[in-house]
């Protein structure tokens, strides 16, 4: 399964002291670079858009706490580690500024254990004005406690006449508003803003990837896959997260078994939305969230995409007669994944067998046949991961994202394999009845040629061979990063 982009979104409340932890030396260990694209008013660029969405907050009389602007999390594959850390922040920080048209600054750090390379960029949902935008007091104007405007003077004096504490007056002739900044650009809250940064930075990414195997992707939520979730720095639910993410990556594994076997995707994605999205959400309504919910729920599921697994008995398909480079190829690799799905449903069977004797060994005097018994049970149980885990890496390997992507593209091309071979098939008849002086059902076709298959199975393979076509041009890109 390919390894999926991580970009995280969260407002800010506090600019100025998140912009402060990002850059500091003191509090970050491994703080690589930072960047500000900012033109400076006064020095105080950050300062000044924190100070104006406040006060346009407060003049919003909106409740809750102001929004004084967003930050994204950018994680980075280990690769980008090789090349220069303030060229990688500028090109990521630049492109950001380019797309969208706001300012930014950015740092680029790793983690406490160095396991996590990867960018914060903090950026304005406002942009700076050409000139400020100052308004002039036409006449006195009066302000109570809050901030709100009153009408008259009265409304903000005591019973002596003297103006209450904290209430203000801005003569006529003196600014009482002034904008450095316009409105906050609406593309930020959008609901589509995350995915579209999602796809922006993968293909960024990507750019400086050699391997086509390991090129980055955006999650499909329409996949037959399960995400997993990041965990973030301090988090109380560490534990729990990291036992559902083993569950997710299980199911992912037999997932991809299944593709493998033969189970139809849409078989498999309508065991993913019933028995673990529907399940999961209904459970969560009756019980609430609990630690080992989903890992049930999911092991539940991935027991009965097993079974789908075992009731599929795929025919061997017959090879193309036609001279496909790419395609036999393709018949190499699927045999190569076969292979190990045979042996991992071989093992299986020995380990059900392993299991029963286990069960039956309850004598006092068996003591030593049950530890023997439970090392073969582990032994047999690691086995299986081993070669469900080689179907992920044989088809990265082979330039496919995963297996789902190989499989589609498989069947595609035995689709057009074995049209050509009917086709062919069809003519030698009808030539046949000709030459014997039959009348042939139909006027015989001319045989097709292996140029022109070649031509459609290309045209039907283009997405697994586009990486292909763009390696030297991936290749220039990451040399130049590396410089």
């Amino acid at each position: 399964m390919a390894r999926h982009t991580f970009i995280q979104e969260t407002k800010l409340r506090d600019v100025q002291g998140r912009i402060g932890y990002i850059t500091s030396t003191e509090k970050q260990e491994f703080l690589y670079a930072y960047y500000d694209t900012a033109e400076p008013i006064d020095d105080e660029y950050w300062k000044k858009l924190a100070e104006e969405n406040q006060k346009e907050f407060r003049k919003s009389g909106t409740e809750g706490r102001c929004i004084e602007a967003r930050e994204l999390i950018i994680a980075l594959p280990e690769n980008y580690t090789e090349f220069d850390p303030e060229t990688v922040l500028k090109e990521f920080t630049d492109a950001f500024e380019k797309e969208y048209g706001v300012e930014c600054i950015s740092a680029l750090h790793h983690n406490k254990t160095k396991t996590n390379y990867h960018i914060h960029l903090i950026f304005s949902e406002r942009r700076l004005l050409p000139e400020p935008e100052v308004k002039i007091a036409a006449r006195n104007m009066f302000y109570d406690e809050t901030g709100k405007k009153v009408r008259t003077k009265k409304e903000i004096t005591d019973s002596e006449g003297n103006i209450r504490k904290g209430c203000s007056v801005i003569k006529k002739g003196e600014v009482y508003e002034q904008h450095l900044f316009g409105i906050k650009d609406p593309r930020f809250k959008g609901k589509d803003f995350l995915a579209e940064t999602k796809q922006f930075y993968t293909d960024l990414i990507n750019l400086h990837i050699k391997e086509p195997e390991k090129h980055l992707k955006v999650f499909d939520g329409d996949s037959v896959y399960l995400p997993t979730k990041k965990i973030g720095k301090n988090n109380p639910k560490a534990v729990e997260i990291r036992a559902d993410n083993a569950a997710r990556q299980e199911w992912n594994q037999t997932a991809d078994v299944a593709l493998v076997s033969g189970v139809p995707e849409e078989k498999i994605f309508e065991v993913k939305r019933e028995d673990i999205q529907k399940a999961a959400s209904e459970s969560v309504k009756k019980e609430g969230w609990l630690p080992g919910l989903f890992k049930n729920i999911v092991h539940k599921a991935k027991e009965k995409l097993q079974g789908l697994i075992y009731s599929m008995k795929l025919p061997p398909k017959p090879l193309p007669k036609v001279d496909i480079d790419v395609y036999n190829g393709m018949v190499r690799v699927y045999k190569a994944l076969t292979k190990e799905r045979d042996a991992a449903d071989k093992l299986r069977s020995t380990l059900t067998d392993l299991s029963m004797k286990r069960q039956k060994a309850t004598d006092i005097f068996k003591a030593g046949e049950r530890k023997q018994l439970d090392d073969q049970i582990v032994r047999t149980e690691k086995l299986i991961d081993k070669h469900e885990k080689a179907i992920d890496k044989i088809v990265r390997k082979a330039g496919y994202p995963d297996a789902q992507s190989f499989m589609r593209t498989l069947e595609r091309s035995r689709d057009l394999v074995v049209k050509y071979e009917q086709e062919l098939k069809d003519w030698k008849e009808e030539v046949a009845a000709i030459k014997e002086g039959r009348q042939p059902h139909r006027k015989p076709p001319k045989a097709p040629e292996k140029k022109s298959v070649r031509e459609q199975l290309a045209r039907y393979q283009k997405e697994a061979q586009e990486h292909t076509q763009r390696m030297k041009q991936q290749s220039r890109a990451s040399r130049d990063m590396g410089r």
